[in-house]
């Protein structure tokens, strides 16, 4: 037989007035109403002093301090990025000193490639894959083979390698290259590549000597990138979901076991949802004791072009 429970009534409880209570909430961090007009300074200035607000503020914040000091400002990106017509941004920071250096991963070469030779990419997977005609155009795979595989006779990365070919190019569109400006204004660009992934790699010119060769290179030449965050540097992920946040942790600890110091930097994740390696590996598990990471979720044709305009109205 159950026990009777005698139930407890509120009379007597103790209160305490709510002005004497500590609030996490209150009117000084609310939002203001924007006036027509407004600069984006201004548009981050009211938004509310909560969560992802003020997370955006304080990494803004945090970018401009490390441009003014000469620390380095890293991008590592997955190709959605590219796909999403978000070169003319990139390349106009590029311009302006807000890109220390770019990561990417294979398919971003591919698609930067595409659109500086033919001004169009991204191809229709699901109609194409039916018969084979999937990742089969002729002058991408011939093209970027033939760049790399120059490239690893020269002893250079795969990003300089493809960087160098369209920047020496007369493709119609070579000015919204991120590897060729990059080329040009002397920005490194490391590639990193998972092989069997990208297109070009079925095709007959591919060499993995050469492309394995090219990418541990821009392995060891983004360690060397990412060696110089210490200290106020800011490394962002944007749109790499496993890659480039794998080849970023490597990168820190290679950093570290050299013994070199490596603490005091930014990380930032944009994506449209929360993965779990972007949040451990880059937001998380490099930083030491006086780095911070942010994670912001968002479609990147609206986040980076904002992040972007922050930047530049950011105040000095």
């Amino acid at each position: 037989m159950a026990r009777s429970v005698r139930s407890l009534t509120p009379d007597g409880i103790r209160t305490y007035p709510l002005r004497s209570r500590p609030s996490k909430v209150g009117l000084a961090d609310f939002a203001r109403p924007l006036a027509p007009g407004a600069s984006v300074a201004e548009l981050l200035d009211s938004l509310p002093g909560f969560l992802a607000a003020a997370d955006l503020r304080a990494f803004v914040a945090a970018c401009r301090t490390a441009r003014d000091r000469g620390k380095p400002l890293l991008w590592g990106m997955g190709a959605h990025v590219i796909k999403v017509g978000l070169s003319p941004i990139l390349i106009d920071l590029m311009r302006e000193g807000w890109v220390s250096g770019l990561a990417l991963n294979g398919a971003g070469v591919i698609h930067d490639f595409e659109i500086a030779f033919a001004g169009r990419t991204s191809e229709d997977v699901e109609a194409r894959i039916q018969d084979g005609r999937f990742g089969m155009a002729k002058e991408t795979g011939e093209l970027l083979n033939r760049a790399i595989n120059a490239g690893a006779a020269d002893g250079l990365g795969l990003g300089e390698s493809v960087g160098r070919m369209i920047a020496g190019s007369r493709f119609p569109h070579r000015d919204v290259s991120l590897l060729g400006t990059a080329a040009r204004l002397k920005i490194p660009v490391t590639v990193h590549v998972a092989m069997g992934t990208d297109i070009i790699h079925v095709h007959p010119q591919a060499s993995g000597e050469a492309i394995g060769q090219t990418s541990l290179r821009d392995f060891f030449r983004l360690a060397g990138l990412v060696q110089a965050l210490n200290g106020g540097g800011v490394y962002l992920n944007i749109g790499s979901a496993v890659l480039l946040p794998e080849v970023f942790l490597k990168a820190v600890s290679l950093v570290r076991n050299k013994g070199a110091k490596l603490d005091g930097f930014s990380t930032a994740v944009f994506d449209f949802m929360r993965h779990y390696r972007p949040s451990e590996n880059v937001a998380k598990r490099p930083l030491g004791k006086k780095g911070r990471g942010y994670y912001f979720v968002g479609h990147h044709e609206i986040m980076i072009p904002l992040l972007a305009a922050a930047l530049k109205e950011s105040k000095a």
